[in-house]
């Protein structure tokens, strides 16, 4: 599952996963993302971004932790937020992995997941 507003890089990223064999959902909003785990949609894996109209990124995951939404699902930040700070807020709920998307291209995207998905198996 992918949450971020960016229309563009849902697109991209969802491409690059669809055509390496992974089903993939996207939302543009936390609340939007909020609502199909409540229906309960569980997937393996969630990149979410921090900055995002509404609800932001460390929101959406404190909802995820609060109401158990997230099962065995790995929860990655996809942000260009950058600064310790960030990383803090993120790593304080527990975090599977944060990857900063300005440095990062698509296909070592996937391979950073992967490994993330390996790793809590």
């Amino acid at each position: 599952m992918l949450v971020d507003d960016d229309a563009f890089l849902l697109d991209m990223y969802s491409v690059k996963f669809k055509n390496n064999g992974y089903e993939v959902r996207v939302s543009d909003n936390a609340e939007a993302a909020l609502k199909v785990l409540r229906d309960g949609y569980a997937p393996d894996a969630m990149l979410v971004d921090i900055v995002m109209p509404d609800m932001d990124g460390i929101g959406f995951v404190s909802a995820v932790r609060k109401e158990n939404l997230a099962g065995k699902a790995a929860l990655i930040m996809l942000t260009n937020q950058g600064l310790p700070d960030d990383i803090a807020r993120a790593k304080k709920l527990n975090v599977d992995g944060y990857i900063i998307k300005a440095t990062t291209i698509p296909s070592d995207l996937l391979k950073e997941t992967e490994k993330i998905l390996a790793a809590k198996k």
